[in-house]
């Protein structure tokens, strides 16, 4: 490979939570191992070097005073999305800088509800929605995703259209690929969504931050892409925070066609006085979306895809009683340990502590509202993830 995935990031002392904290309340790794960061969505591999070559030629310049978004960030993200995604047709005009994907659900909500409105949602459910819902006084109605006999996440569109309609819901958030399951939906699912929505006249947030992180065999659709009525009911957020790991320096845009929709967004946004551009998260994004961005990316999918089918097939052949749905996009999985617990008398907590103690920093899946659940991150060097997974079924699973 022309990129490195191999070398061990050491991101001690760099402020860097996944390494510096542990999640799991009164847990602590034993003396004789290292920490192994598998918990926050945040990758332990150097960025890409088109990123910091673009930083680097603003940083020689010694003034950061007030700024203008620059042409060539525009442009980045249409040629991005085209190259990509196969969106045709978007321009300057659609898109919208925020700082956060879930500051532009924050912004979205607040335009288009109102405190104590209820808002449907997929469960399990990435925590941070249910974080802004809560700051920002919604109920949230969950839709739970159900298992097929092949182990495969699926939407139950019958639920969600009966809780749509029960709770007078007419904003709804959507996550695709789907956090924590990684599912990449099908067209067909994407439409028969759509047409919920469209039944019963719903604005959609469209969380689409993963789409970059596509495993091999599987194809991202833009929400977005799929009809006129989709086009002008969406507000779609992006980001390269997790594609290249930029979390760090707070960046993301939103695509809006619908110009009533977004004429309100901006007011909304203008409101707040605080979501402006930072000119180095503007850079980045200029040379994340290079086409040696592009490469570099390629390859961390390979690799990715490397790190998920070897998790996924150590599960299957060492730790019974757990079970998993391979991902199909993202680079988490998402185990139900209920079996393992049942069989081995263990409460989730008991569990959660004995990987902690031998340094698979891991993170309680119950926040994403299904019980005796793990989220475990694997955008860590292949050697990192072999070690945890070794650790895991000697001292864990397998003691």
């Amino acid at each position: 490979m022309k990129y490195d995935f191999t070398s061990i990031l050491d991101r001690r002392d760099k402020d860097a939570i996944s390494v510096d904290y542990i999640p799991i309340k009164g847990a602590e790794v034993k003396e004789g191992f290292d920490r192994i960061p598998m918990w926050i969505a945040d990758m332990n591999f150097p960025t890409a070097p088109s990123i910091t070559e673009k930083m680097a030629e603003r940083l020689a310049h010694p003034s950061f005073g007030y700024f203008m978004p620059r042409k060539e960030y525009y442009d980045a993200i249409i040629n991005w999305q085209k190259e990509r995604n196969g969106v045709e047709g978007l321009t300057k005009e659609d898109i919208g800088y925020e700082n956060g994907v879930l500051g532009c659900l924050a912004s979205a909500m607040q335009t288009f509800t109102l405190p104590g409105e209820r808002i449907l949602l997929n469960s399990p459910m990435y925590i941070g929605f249910g974080r802004v819902l809560e700051s920002n006084g919604r109920v949230p109605v969950l839709s739970p995703l159900k298992l097929d006999e092949d182990g495969v996440w699926r939407l139950d569109y019958d639920d969600m259209d009966k809780k749509i309609r029960e709770n007078d819901i007419h904003f709804v958030i959507f996550c695709t690929p789907h956090n924590p399951a990684g599912r990449v939906w099908k067209r067909e699912e994407l439409e028969q969504a759509m047409e919920v929505f469209k039944k019963n006249d719903c604005i959609v947030f469209s969380d689409e931050i993963w789409s970059d992180l596509i495993l091999e065999g599987h194809k991202h659709i833009p929400l977005q892409s799929l009809s006129d009525d989709a086009r002008n009911r969406v507000i779609a957020a992006y980001a390269p925070s997790k594609t290249f790991s930029l979390a760090g320096l707070v960046g993301s845009y939103h695509i809006i066609y619908n110009k009533a929709l977004r004429d309100r967004m901006d007011r909304q946004s203008v409101a707040t006085h605080y979501n402006s551009m930072n000119v180095l998260s503007m850079y980045a994004l200029i040379g994340a979306y290079e086409p040696a961005g592009a490469e570099w990316l390629d390859e961390l999918i390979e690799v990715l895809t490397g790190n998920v089918d070897f998790a996924c097939d150590f599960i299957y052949e060492r730790f019974s009683g757990v079970k998993v749905s391979k991902p199909e996009g993202t680079y988490m999985l998402y185990l139900d340990v209920s079996g393992w617990l049942e069989e081995h008398g263990m409460t989730e907590d008991e569990l959660l502590a004995k990987g902690v103690s031998v340094g698979v920093i891991w993170q309680d899946g119950r926040p994403f509202k299904f019980d005796n659940t793990i989220r475990m991150n694997l955008a860590l060097p292949r050697s990192r993830v072999e070690e945890a997974f070794r650790r895991l079924d000697e001292y864990v699973f397998n003691a």
